[in-house]
């Protein structure tokens, strides 16, 4: 069955302890993706590597302190890592897209949650695969603290991920530091990220290049484990990782959600205060409940409130009985003007359109269905 799969590959893989970007190493890694792109997995490339790239682009050797420098750098570096991987991928025969966003972009404003949510899964449906990296140029927080591990986990979530895999270059999570203590052994599946395993996590990767650390995908794990996402942390090196992660073999370390993807989304949607709501006829009350359909406008009658799209709406029935809360595709004043509307009227009524529902069934969670039948 095709996944949705988040690679994430750092610098320290990339470069592979030296200054400059290895060339074969990104070719393994477009060739693995490649192939499971074409086994019809949606495959999506989550990498850093601009600083090094614009090093070698200025032939500058040192690593720079002063920030502006470091965004500098970044600026040159991603044309040429982009131009690279599109000559890489272009080898396989695989169109690839470059998104550049910022962890505010995904935590803090709505807006451009929603637009890159909507960029993605539009990549992903035209068989493009997404290249992503940190927008350096004006996110400083990812040059300082390697925050590409979270940004990853980030993703995932938006794309509602099969699995996450962190390429870097260890074998995985340790129990000790290996490089101290020859008898540290690998930690095979975390079942729960505790205190101890976070104390097993080191803050720096073993060549000293890159800029993230176990930490950072400790906890870029513990994120994607809440929206129910499993995480792999793996050697970039290893011969065939993903492929051989992908079908199942024991590498790496690990980290099994904290609760299945279904269940983990539906108690985060029932969990949230709904900004608005949606009150619906007895026709998409059925539709709901008996099909598992999205909500469309048609069966929309009243709405209530002041929301933006993307919004947590309660919906309910005339009856007063609460069927479901989801994340709206419009906002209350456009889903006013398509109370009653058919899909293939939005476009008349607004002159431009969201898509064919008011909510997604991929985003509604419904409440107990005999307490509404």
């Amino acid at each position: 069955m095709p996944r949705t799969i988040v690679v994430k590959v750092g610098t320290s893989t990339l470069t592979q302890a030296t200054r400059h970007l290895s060339k074969p190493i990104m070719l393994e890694i477009v060739r693995q993706v490649a192939v499971l792109h074409h086994e019809g997995h949606r495959m999506i490339l989550v990498t850093s590597g601009a600083m090094a790239a614009g090093r070698e682009q200025l032939k500058q050797n040192g690593f720079p302190a002063f920030l502006p420098v470091k965004q500098m750098l970044c600026a040159v570096g991603q044309s040429q890592l982009m131009r690279l991987y599109s000559d890489l991928f272009g080898l396989y025969e695989v169109q690839v897209g470059q998104v550049l966003v910022t962890g505010d972009d995904l935590r803090r404003n709505r807006t451009r949650y929603l637009n890159a949510r909507d960029t993605l899964n539009t990549l992903l449906a035209y068989q493009v695969v997404p290249i992503i990296n940190e927008n350096d140029t004006v996110a400083v927080d990812e040059i300082k603290v390697g925050d590409n591990d979270n940004l990853s986990a980030l993703i995932a979530s938006i794309v509602n991920a099969d699995l996450l895999l962190l390429l870097t270059d260890r074998e995985g999570l340790y129990d000790k530091d290996p490089r101290q203590f020859p008898d540290a052994k690998r930690v095979e599946v975390v079942t729960q990220i505790n205190d101890t395993i976070r104390s097993s996590a080191n803050g720096h990767s073993s060549s000293g290049l890159g800029i993230g650390g176990m930490q950072t995908k400790i906890q870029a794990a513990e994120l994607a484990g809440r929206s129910g996402i499993e995480t792999v942390i793996g050697n970039g090196s290893t011969r065939d990782i993903i492929l051989r992660i992908v079908n199942g073999e024991s590498l790496g370390t690990r980290f099994l959600p904290s609760a299945p993807r279904v269940e983990s989304r539906k108690r985060w949607l029932l969990s949230e205060p709904a900004q608005g709501k949606l009150m619906v006829d007895s026709g998409a009350v059925k539709v709901l409940f008996k099909n598992g359909a999205s909500l469309l406008p048609v069966g929309v009658r009243q709405v209530e409130g002041q929301f933006p799209r993307g919004a947590i709406v309660a919906v309910e029935d005339f009856d007063g009985n609460k069927l479901a809360h989801g994340l709206t595709n419009y906002d209350s004043d456009e889903l006013r003007r398509l109370c009653g509307v058919k899909s293939d009227q939005i476009e008349m009524v607004l002159g431009y359109t969201y898509g064919d529902e008011a909510v997604h069934r991929d985003n509604l969670a419904l409440l107990q269905r005999e307490k509404n039948q």
